[in-house]
């Protein structure tokens, strides 16, 4: 008899949370839409010829484009293969970037992972530094470090590396989390140091996701080393940005320099995929 009233209110409990939820939800999409209309309103007042006037018209430059580089088709070749110089230098950067990153990422994380951390009462400090260096856009920190050092590739890569240690270091630390601690107690009672203990009882057990992690990243960061060279941080995105300055009668150049980085963008995509894939299927299958 005192079960049915405890059952009732815990469904009247659950029926009032739902509604909660309901509501909650309801006000944050009006936010959302609240917000988006706005923004495209400002959006509109703002813009040379208002950008709804602007919509129709969207295509006209690609058409152009597209047009101009179909017509020299026979000349994409060649330039293709000038721009390759370029394209390395990207790869570099977003080679370099990710190996810092990582390196910095797999640090956060390990002193950001309870029951990992050599000095537990700071963990909470290290999360909040992997989520300053995770909020920051790395075009941001780009233009900071080109104003100090100049143009070129070392500001870019030092702009991603910041960026990525916060996002793999995220990353590696929920992998992290699920490692058993049975190795590390085990080491512990032998007298491993915290680094002995971490290199030899978690590394092994998260090296997978964690190559498999980084992989993911370096084909971000082609495209953000790319995205960079539009600001002078050297690169594809260098050239881009001239081919595109220099306007018609030069847009076979603009044309051959989308294909290459699409070509490369497709290519890093697959081998990472294959990578990821040949990690995990390992990991699962040991």
């Amino acid at each position: 008899m005192t079960q049915r009233p405890i059952h009732n209110r815990i469904a009247a409990d659950y029926r009032a949370l739902a509604a909660r939820r309901r509501s909650y939800s309801a006000i944050l999409w009006g936010i959302f839409i609240a917000l988006m209309v706005a923004g495209f309103r400002l959006a509109n007042a703002r813009s040379a010829g208002g950008f709804r006037a602007g919509l129709p018209q969207i295509l006209d430059y690609p058409a152009e484009l597209v047009a101009e580089a179909w017509s020299k088709a026979a000349g994409l070749p060649g330039l293709m293969a000038g721009f390759l110089p370029a394209l390395v230098e990207t790869i570099d950067i977003a080679a370099v970037s990710t190996i810092l990153g990582a390196l910095g990422g797999a640090v956060g994380a390990l002193l950001s992972t309870r029951g990992l951390a050599p000095w537990p009462r700071l963990v909470p400090l290290f999360r909040r530094l992997m989520d300053i260096t995770r909020a920051i856009p790395d075009i941001v920190i780009a233009l900071l470090l080109i104003f100090v050092l100049g143009g070129g590739p070392i500001p870019a890569a030092l702009a991603i590396s910041f960026h990525t240690a916060g996002a793999l270091g995220k990353m590696f630390s929920e992998v992290a989390e699920n490692a058993s601690l049975a190795p590390v107690e085990g080491l512990e009672s032998v007298g491993a140091n915290w680094l002995q203990r971490m290199m030899l009882g978690v590394l092994p057990q998260v090296a997978p996701d964690w190559l498999s992690y980084a992989a993911l990243r370096f084909e971000i960061n082609i495209r953000a080393s790319a995205i960079l060279g539009f600001v002078g941080a050297g690169g594809i995105g260098y050239e881009l940005r001239n081919a595109i300055s220099w306007g018609q009668g030069r847009y076979d150049a603009a044309a051959a320099v989308f294909l290459l980085l699409f070509l490369t963008i497709v290519a890093v995509d697959q081998a990472s995929s294959a990578i990821r894939n040949r990690l995990t299927g390992g990991r699962a299958a040991r």
